[in-house]
């Protein structure tokens, strides 16, 4: 079965699996083991009697087909393992594909193409890529697809199997080039910090690229994601410097609360009072005590407040 199908003003004719005769072969092979005894029997009884020219003649005529029976009945045979299917043609004529395990039987004139419907593991060579801000990244891919139309796999792409290969590297070039790298500011989707909501699109696009071919994939995911290498120091480099300003920020924010904290209790509890350049020479101690990296060494003030 076929469909004519309209792209970007070009025509083409898609297949579409069907369901093809065939019958049981072990009814088959019951028919030739017993064309094949008659056969022997006739033999062997016209070797043991003494017939006549007109006998011979008559056995000679009658006995030939039975050869020929049995090269036409043995032609027909095939055997499907699981998950295996059988794809029929007539004279180069798609009549349908046999998905029934076991010893089958169809007529021998008939040409008979095996596909696997297994599922199939890759892992896609490492390749460059471009992401969405232009920096030079390393991508690959796993991937677990199989076949479910085998009439497009066989009749609608010239060789399935290498277009997977090529149209895995292409679905990967696209969404690394959909989204960058890494996002210092969290603000974006990115191919690092968002695996599975990327991997589920970089799903959908091979699914559709591979739709021609009769292929559909179970799951996908990316076995390596990395800066190129003329680019990775420098990245390394900024991404150490990004986390070093986070953690100031997150340093400052702490000591900012825990400065205004203890004003508010020291004036709550009339313990000291404070002007205003004191208040400012106290909340500068604690800063450098709270936010500085080295341990500090106190300096007990033995005189008053202002001495």
């Amino acid at each position: 079965m076929s469909e004519v199908i309209t792209t970007q003003g070009q025509t083409m004719t898609a297949s579409r699996e069907t369901r093809a005769w065939s019958t049981s072969g072990y009814l088959m092979l019951g028919l030739f083991v017993a064309l094949l005894l008659i056969f022997a029997w006739r033999v062997v009884a016209m070797a043991g009697s003494n017939p006549t020219d007109a006998e011979v003649t008559r056995f000679v005529i009658g006995t030939a087909l039975l050869p020929i029976a049995l090269m036409l009945i043995a032609k027909g045979f095939y055997m499907i393992q699981p998950n295996q299917a059988v794809a029929i043609t007539l004279f180069g004529s798609y009549r349908g594909t046999d998905r029934h395990a076991g010893l089958r039987w169809v007529w021998p004139w008939m040409s008979k193409t095996k596909v696997s419907v297994r599922a199939n593991n890759l892992i896609s060579d490492k390749i460059k890529v471009n992401d969405l801000r232009g920096n030079p990244i390393e991508m690959a891919a796993q991937v677990v697809w199989r076949v479910v139309d085998t009439a497009q796999a066989l009749y609608d792409v010239d060789d399935y199997r290498a277009f997977v290969v090529v149209q895995i590297e292409a679905a990967v070039r696209t969404i690394g080039s959909r989204y960058p790298y890494d996002d210092f500011a969290d603000a974006e989707v990115t191919l690092r910090g968002h695996h599975d909501e990327v991997g589920a699109e970089l799903r959908t696009e091979l699914i559709a690229r591979l739709a021609t071919a009769g292929i559909t994939v179970d799951e996908c995911g990316f076995t390596h994601l990395a800066y190129a290498q003329e680019i990775a120091g420098a990245m390394l480099r900024r991404q150490q410097a990004a986390a070093v300003v986070a953690a100031r920020q997150t340093l400052v924010e702490g000591a900012v609360g825990m400065v205004e904290l203890a004003l508010a209790q020291l004036s709550a509890k009339n313990v000291v009072e404070l002007d205003d350049e004191r208040r400012a020479a106290m909340v500068s101690n604690l800063m450098v005590v709270l936010c500085g990296e080295r341990d500090t060494q106190p300096i007990v003030n033995a005189g008053s407040l202002y001495q």
